[in-house]
């Protein structure tokens, strides 16, 4: 890996780590010393990169830094792509314009070289779902309330026809191949609970808000729905 791709590098990891990096954890991830990652680490300070912190307590980059456009590698295009063809395919209508968006921007800004393998569609994702399906009109109100934190009222058809009033605390949705699951907690039922978003036929958010536990509560949520 040459210098500058290096340091660039470094630079991506501390903006994607909350937490203090030692010159070991990136070392490591880089294939490089630690002596080799305290003089890049010098280096980009002097380059005025608001990086903090120091030897054997861990670095980390301060807010507010932006890096100038990058470029990409195959890799990196082929993720990027796929990434917004699974929202093409199984993304709400807003999803959908800013995924479309997203290819537009990378496609201006890369050669043209680069441009042609982001179109060869050797990454094809199956089973799209269409956007006219009644719940797909939920979805981007219901991706402001998780963002929001913001509870929802629904009217929710279970497998066996019974329609129930519930308030819940979105957390995230869960994207599959085949359907698109509501992770929450209950109210009703005071518990974590899935719900299918076909199955979902009244949405509306309520003024109350209720705390994640910065995240806490997903990670409760996944860890229970994976022991079933």
């Amino acid at each position: 890996m040459r210098r500058a791709d290096r340091l660039l590098q470094i630079i991506q990891v501390l903006r994607r780590r909350k937490a203090p990096t030692t010159a070991r954890m990136l070392a490591d991830e880089l294939e490089v010393t630690p002596r080799t990652i305290y003089r890049d680490i010098v280096t980009l300070q002097s380059a005025r990169v608001p990086i903090e912190g120091e030897a054997g307590l861990g670095y980390i980059l301060r807010d507010g830094y932006d890096l100038p456009p990058l470029m990409f590698s195959a890799d990196e295009i082929e993720a990027v792509v796929l990434g917004m063809q699974m929202v093409l395919a199984r993304g709400d209508a807003d999803l959908v314009r800013s995924a479309a968006n997203v290819l537009a921007k990378i496609e201006t800004v890369v050669p043209d070289n680069v441009s042609d393998q982001m179109w060869k569609g050797a990454l094809l994702v199956p089973h799209s779902v269409q956007n006219e399906m009644p719940f797909a009109r939920h979805l981007p109100m219901i991706r402001l309330a998780v963002r929001q934190n913001r509870k929802l009222m629904i009217l929710y058809t279970s497998l066996a026809d019974e329609e129930t009033a519930r308030t819940i605390w979105p957390l995230g949705l869960y994207i599959f191949s085949h359907v698109t699951l509501l992770c929450s907690w209950c109210e009703l039922r005071e518990g974590y609970r899935a719900f299918r978003a076909e199955r979902i036929t009244l949405c509306e958010p309520l003024a109350d808000r209720f705390n994640p536990k910065n995240g806490a509560m997903m990670t409760a949520f996944l860890k229970q729905f994976a022991q079933r």
